[in-house]
């Protein structure tokens, strides 16, 4: 059962530092993949939120723990 986690974060610096955190606390052995995400009509990469996408191939992550600690960057797990 492969399961994909999608964290929305408010710029690259959150993104990047999470996806650091996320094998120290979670344990993740895939490195997270890091995607820009522009708002409608914003060209303006300070209008971008970016992504953090965790592959949990054995689906041992918990959705509300990864939403928790998404908060803690001003963020949240986008819901499936």
């Amino acid at each position: 059962m492969n399961e994909r986690h999608v964290l929305v974060l408010p710029d690259r610096d959150a993104a990047e530092e999470a996806a650091e955190e996320l094998a120290e606390r979670f344990g993740v052995t895939e490195e997270p993949q890091l995607v820009r995400d522009a708002l409608a009509g914003e060209d303006d990469a300070e209008d971008a939120q970016w992504l953090v996408v965790v592959e949990d191939p054995e689906g041992r992550l918990d959705a509300s723990a990864l939403d928790e600690f998404a908060a803690g960057y001003e963020g949240w797990l986008e819901a499936p």
